[in-house]
């Protein structure tokens, strides 16, 4: 029999939440079931998976039942608009809403040329040469959304679910406002599987933008409200360059997203949005203790940031919760620049080790004078 993916309420585990990197040997395709009403899942379900669903820690009133079935991950190729899937890193469940073709820039394999000197797009680096690398644009299910989680020590409130951020109207007080329940995926990270189910992801926005149409397969197709989305906030959507680099085991992944200028004082104020997501690749637990951030600006300006954790966490890096990922903003007062930087982790004993963030730079669009009048629908 088939081993069945199981979600669980927050109740069903200690943690509330379980992880996986990969689903090595399973059999396509394969079910996944659900437990109904509740949220986290794991994309490797197994004999010990099971055993944790038993009589005794099962929450009270649930019952599992199939919700839809794995499909063999796509090797080469992209996925539709409409695929259903689980993140295979943060467990949650989504659908593709469109692709992305990015530069990934991979200090980890980077050519074996000589180190560069000194230069104000950062450290000494690596000759690094761009691959193309496909991501998605894609909504998450609000279910899941509670347990897309990574608790610290001493805290007990988790994360909050990844949002898209843009720039405010002019006339608006707010200077930034969030679409949440958004996010972007890398091609290796989507584990696509199908269901019967007309509406399979809660969303607020997956019936305005996907409109369900059983001859098609994937049977969710985009509405022209979809494509009209996309195309009027493309320049600030759209992923261009991933930057990636590993230190010690511990792998830091920066996305940044130029979100447009503003005329502020007599000045232009450019604004940017960064992702980072990190990742322990072993099994030792780190702790992120603290942040050191360089940015220059083609002003000629070098700030220096430092404090404690990031977004006010300091989030525990474990063989059960590997991976983190949180986004911030940063504003220039010239059209582009650079950031670079490290990351200071503890480790159980005390000692403290830095993780190198790859340069990145900041560059604005050109062909766009103006951030985003709001949401384009």
């Amino acid at each position: 029999m088939a081993s069945c993916i199981l979600i669980f309420s927050s109740r069903a585990t200690s943690s509330g939440r379980w992880w996986s990197r990969s689903l090595t040997g399973a059999r396509w395709p394969r079910p996944l079931c659900a437990a109904a009403g509740a949220g986290a899942f794991s994309p490797a379900a197994t004999t010990t998976t099971r055993r944790h669903l038993s009589s005794r820690n099962r929450p009270e009133g649930k019952v599992l039942e199939t919700v839809g079935v794995f499909e063999v991950p796509k090797q080469n190729g992209k996925y539709e608009t409409g695929q259903l899937f689980l993140h295979s890193i943060f467990g949650y469940r989504g659908v593709v809403l469109f692709p992305w073709q990015a530069r990934l820039y991979d200090r980890d394999v980077a050519s074996a040329a000589p180190e560069k000197a000194e230069n104000p797009a950062g450290h000494g680096s690596k000759e690094v040469k761009g691959k193309t690398h496909t991501y998605y644009q894609v909504l998450i299910d609000a279910r899941d959304c509670p347990h897309i989680v990574s608790k610290e020590r001493g805290q007990t409130e988790p994360r909050s679910t990844e949002a898209v951020t843009f720039l405010a109207n002019h006339d608006d007080s707010r200077a930034l406002y969030a679409i949440p329940g958004l996010d972007y995926v890398s091609h290796e990270d989507i584990l696509p599987y199908t269901s019967t189910d007309q509406v399979p992801i809660q969303h607020e926005l997956f019936e305005r933008f996907l409109l369900y149409d059983q001859t098609k397969a994937p049977p969710f197709v985009a509405r022209e409200t979809l494509r009209a989305w996309q195309e009027k906030n493309h320049p600030w959507l759209e992923l261009s360059d991933v930057h990636r680099e590993t230190t010690e085991n511990i792998r830091v992944t920066v996305i940044p997203f130029y979100m447009g200028m503003r005329e502020a004082q007599n000045s232009h104020v450019y604004w940017w949005r960064y992702c980072i997501r990190l990742e322990n690749l072993d099994s030792d637990v780190v702790q992120l203790r603290e942040r050191h951030w360089r940015i220059f600006s083609l002003s000629g300006t070098l700030e220096t940031v430092r404090g404690r954790g990031v977004v006010g966490r300091e989030p525990v890096l474990s063989k059960e919760q590997p991976a983190f990922q949180y986004s911030s903003h940063v504003s220039l007062q010239a059209s582009s620049g650079h950031m670079w930087g490290t990351f200071r982790f503890e480790r159980p004993d005390g000692s403290h080790f830095d993780v190198r963030i790859p340069p990145f730079s900041l560059e604005s669009n050109k062909d766009e004078k103006t951030p985003p009048s709001g949401l384009h629908w």
